[in-house]
């Protein structure tokens, strides 16, 4: 059938949207300017502090910090799998990857808690804000590089914008629904009590949404690792890159080692946002033990 005898005629989103990007590009030049230098000079700095130092004292420190959170069996798997990116010469590209993925993920929790406590708290905002996540969440990943490369040119930053941008609505959905899920009767406790909005906010929902609130930044880590490989596209540096070079070559040894590298990575952040969201389940980590000795300490001998 010809297009033109079609009963319904074409609507030309595709042609809207271009024109409004054009019409941003043209006129809010300056913004983008300024969240370029913003985020050149945030993931600029946390690489060169991430690789500043040798090798294998940041692996010590890495190790520690898995140690201190979660357990000495996660210290020594952290310590044995970077050691195995280092002897695979992607301990760069992986330090990159980590620079992007936190700064990225700081900045999506950032947004997104505020938004998801107000959408928890106003039936309003909660239904603006959930057909907003559901466009974000299920639009193809690529599709976000367009704008943003548009915006940006090539390198990190169109790589941390896209990043942000798909990783943000899991932190917003498990905020909201962490709030939501707080025990009427314990705030209706805290309200009988005269705690204001503010103070049930703080000393009570939030304290007791901090699993699932913790989860969501779980989710937002993961998906922003997944999104800093394919910003490897537009020339974003770290682990991605590397992929999509294997890919461009065939080079299958350089695609396993670079996926590898990704792989490590995120059972790193995975395992270790998992122990900050349930601290009480890993009894095994230094910082229990230290609490059980100061409480041994603590309590008086017979």
């Amino acid at each position: 059938m010809n297009p033109d005898d079609s009963l319904i005629p074409r609507t030309p989103v595709g042609d809207w949207a271009e024109s409004g990007i054009d019409w941003l590009t043209q006129n809010a030049s300056g913004l983008f300017d300024l969240i370029s230098t913003m985020f050149n000079f945030l993931v600029g700095n946390l690489t060169y502090g991430l690789t500043a130092l040798e090798p294998l004292v940041m692996i010590v420190i890495l190790a520690l910090i898995a140690w201190i959170v979660r357990s000495w069996k996660l210290a020594l798997g952290t310590a044995l799998t970077f050691l195995l990116v280092l002897s695979m010469e992607q301990w760069v590209h992986m330090m990159e990857t980590m620079a992007l993925v936190l700064v990225a993920t700081v900045i999506a929790v950032l947004i997104a808690v505020p938004v998801g406590i107000l959408a928890a708290r106003n039936r309003v905002v909660s239904s603006i804000v959930r057909p907003g996540m559901d466009f974000m969440q299920t639009m193809p990943a690529f599709v976000y590089l367009i704008p943003a490369v548009t915006f940006f040119s090539i390198g990190v930053v169109p790589g941390m914008v896209a990043t942000i941008i798909f990783a943000l609505p899991p932190g917003v959905r498990m905020t909201e629904l962490g709030i939501r899920q707080v025990d009427g009767e314990t705030v209706e406790a805290g309200e009988a009590f005269g705690a204001s909005p503010w103070q049930i906010l703080r000393g009570i929902q939030l304290p007791l949404a901090v699993p699932t609130i913790m989860a969501g930044v779980n989710q937002v880590i993961m998906l922003s690792l997944s999104m800093g490989v394919i910003a490897g596209m537009i020339g974003a540096p770290g682990l991605g890159k590397e992929v999509v070079a294997a890919i461009s070559s065939l080079d299958l040894a350089l695609g396993v080692e670079a996926g590898l590298g990704v792989v490590i990575l995120a059972v790193y952040l995975d395992r270790l946002t998992a122990a900050l969201g349930d601290r009480g389940s890993y009894t095994g980590s230094l910082l229990a033990a230290i609490q059980r000795a100061r409480a041994r300490r603590l309590t008086p001998t017979t």
